[in-house]
């Protein structure tokens, strides 16, 4: 296993390895079902590493990731992700984050599948795995929107808030969630935590069952 840590910005060959591994590890918690999901990160020349459209994310290779522009216009003959669109926009909004991982979380998928508006998460200590959070006696909002494969026009949807997010991560309903940070340790420890909580909500409602009133608002 490779170390996920970097400091700042990094070259293509170091993010070619950090998201490979990274895909390895989700696909083994059960987060990159089928070709889902897209990862990416800042590169020390301008660019952007990601991944390419339609691999299988455990199973990636150097040749599976490649380059992109600040707009996401492809800088090789590959083609990205199709939600490429959405990781450019957390950069531009958030020049801190250097790594940014999306992953497909049953246990998001069910929840926002009952859900009338966004997740809160209180209690868990898991909620200190986002930067800042150093107490798990917090409320945390997790920002929720509706699917499309409209991209531009979720992304329109997106910049409405996301300059404003409590913390670095939102989900998309009946899809998936995204989350950024320094580096891809941080990301991937989000991943998991985020995970956690969720799939605690969901066994939480198998005990208590879903209110008539649906869940949040």
């Amino acid at each position: 296993m490779i170390s996920l840590k970097s400091d700042g910005p990094v070259d293509f060959d170091t993010a070619a390895s950090h998201i490979c591994e990274a895909g390895r590890l989700l696909d083994a918690k059960g987060m990159a079902p089928a070709s889902s999901g897209n990862y990416s990160m800042r590169l020390n020349d301008g660019a952007f590493a990601v991944t390419v459209s339609g691999n299988h994310k455990g199973r990636l290779h150097i040749q599976d990731v490649m380059r992109v522009d600040a707009e996401g216009k492809a800088l090789e003959e590959k083609k990205p992700s199709a939600e490429t669109l959405l990781h450019t926009q957390i950069y531009k909004h958030y020049p801190d984050a250097n790594a940014i991982l999306h992953v497909h979380s049953t246990a998001g998928v069910v929840l926002t599948r009952l859900m009338h508006g966004d997740i809160m998460l209180a209690g868990y200590e898991m909620l200190k795995a986002f930067p800042g959070v150093e107490t798990h006696a917090v409320k945390v909002r997790l920002r929720a929107v509706d699917n499309t494969q409209d991209m531009p026009a979720l992304a329109n949807t997106l910049e409405e808030f996301i300059a404003d997010l409590p913390v670095p991560a939102y989900i998309i309903r009946d899809h998936g969630f995204y989350v950024w940070g320094k580096d891809m340790e941080a990301c991937f420890n989000m991943c998991e935590a985020v995970d956690h909580m969720l799939t605690a909500e969901v066994e939480i409602l198998k005990i208590k069952g879903v209110p008539k009133k649906g869940l949040w608002k």
